[in-house]
């Protein structure tokens, strides 16, 4: 089944956390950008910026704040930089967050972004000296994890030429970031990159809503509320049992129930149907409602 089919609500192309994203980042590195001729208290405005909001090591005389791993994620070192972080959470995240909605999307975002941040902490000092760390690029490899683990088999064109399969080129390029870690004359957080590509990693193996090749696979199946013996205790029932189950509630519902239930179904109640899909995804919706969806379908056919 491909979770990524909404038959309301409809595909953006600039979902609205997407959209944000984009707008807070683009604007930060203007102030950044201005800040560099500008002085306050007899220092550069720049660098009053990196002292507080940039990610500070822990310690060695540096002023580490515990709001910069968030912070942190927002600031960017020049407009190459910028452009092919922006393009790349473009590119992959549109699909993750219609898919899974926007307020999942944003808090898987942000953890990969803070998991990021405390690998460049705790473990990056162990391969190289400490320095300040910016960039969105630790959640936007979660991002690319997610995507890889969610169309492995999509093509994605390098290049804008050579096509070459999601799961084969994000995984090469996670392969890469761990033979990068020792490279001490770099100035690319690499640690903090497979933190949030691990952050990623786990947290879609964590979340039963969240159903992924790799899990069927694995036969790692999520579940919404209903129960049965063989359930895995992370991930609910299977997917064959939830559906012999979901066919004879079906029969009956359509069989005994669907005109008195049609007579009940107002468009305001498929409004709020469609603004729960653009909030947590088409999902997390009760059986009754994706049957309401179903059925109000099939009138516009």
């Amino acid at each position: 089944m491909n979770n990524s089919y909404r038959p309301f609500g409809g595909f953006s192309v600039f979902p609205p956390v997407i959209k944000n994203l984009l707008i807070i980042n683009v604007a930060v590195f203007f102030v950044q950008m201005l800040s560099s001729n500008l002085m306050i208290g007899g220092r550069p405005l720049g660098l009053l910026l990196n002292m507080w909001f940039a990610l500070n090591p822990i310690g060695g005389g540096y002023n580490f704040q515990i709001w910069q791993l968030i912070t942190y994620q927002f600031m960017h070192g020049g407009f190459g930089h910028i452009f092919f972080n922006m393009f790349i959470l473009w590119m992959f995240g549109m699909r993750i967050e219609n898919l899974w909605g926007s307020k999942k999307f944003l808090y898987f975002y942000l953890i990969c972004g803070i998991a990021a941040g405390l690998a460049q902490l705790f473990i990056a000092p162990l391969f190289s000296t400490p320095a300040l760390t910016i960039g969105a690029s630790g959640a936007i490899f979660g991002v690319m994890i997610a995507f890889a683990m969610s169309f492995p088999d999509e093509y994605i064109f390098l290049y804008f030429l050579i096509p070459v399969k999601a799961k084969y080129l994000i995984g090469f390029l996670f392969v890469l970031e761990i033979f990068w870690i020792g490279d001490a004359g770099s100035d690319v957080a690499h640690l903090a990159h497979l933190g949030g590509a691990l952050a990623g990693f786990i947290f879609i193996f964590l979340d039963k809503s969240i159903d992924v090749p790799l899990k069927r696979t694995l036969n790692i199946h999520s579940g919404y509320g209903k129960q049965n013996r063989f359930q895995n205790p992370f991930t609910g029932m299977s997917d064959k049992f939830k559906r012999q189950n979901d066919n004879i509630e079906d029969a009956n519902y359509y069989d005994i129930n669907q005109k008195k239930d049609d007579a009940k179904i107002t468009q305001e109640e498929i409004d709020k149907i469609l603004d729960k899909i653009s909030q947590s995804g088409y999902q997390n919706l009760t059986e009754r409602e994706k049957r309401i969806l179903f059925e109000a379908s099939k009138k516009m056919n």
